[in-house]
C-alpha cells in the first residue's frame, strides 16, 4: 500500500474523533449552518488527510448534487462528503468543497456544540 503521511495543521483544527489526525483548520469554515442525518454539519474550503470514495448522486435537502464520501486516512471512518457537482444554479458555490459533520469530528468549538446538542 506505501507509506501514509499525515499533515500537522497549526493553529486552532478539527480532528477525526476516532484517531485524532488532523483534518480542517477553524479559519477554513465557510459555514457551520448545514445539516446532515445525525445533527450538525459544517462546510470548509479545504480539508486534509483524506480520501475519497465513489462519485454518487445523492438527494439533499438542497437539492440533487454529486459527491464523494470523505475518509480519515487514520483511521478508515467517514468524517463527511465532497461536493462534486451541485445541479441547481444557487448551489454551485458548493462544489469543490467539504463537509464534515459535526459528530465525527473534535474541535475548537467543542464547548460550544455541546451546549447546542442538549
Amino acid at each position: 500500500m506505501g507509506l501514509i503521511y499525515l499533515i500537522s495543521l497549526e493553529g486552532e483544527a478539527y480532528s477525526c474523533k476516532h484517531c485524532q489526525t488532523h483534518l480542517a483548520l477553524d479559519n477554513d469554515i465557510i459555514s457551520k449552518a448545514f445539516r446532515c442525518t445525525r445533527g450538525k454539519a459544517y462546510l470548509f474550503d479545504k480539508v486534509v488527510n483524506v480520501t475519497v470514495g465513489e462519485r454518487e448522486e445523492r438527494m439533499m435537502y438542497t437539492g440533487l448534487h454529486t459527491v464523494v464520501d470523505v475518509f480519515c486516512v487514520g483511521c478508515g471512518s467517514i468524517v463527511g462528503w465532497k461536493y462534486e457537482v451541485a445541479n441547481e444554479r444557487n448551489q454551485k458555490y458548493k462544489e469543490g468543497k467539504f463537509i464534515l459533520e459535526r459528530f465525527k469530528v473534535v474541535g475548537p468549538d467543542e464547548a460550544e456544540s455541546n451546549a447546542e446538542d442538549v
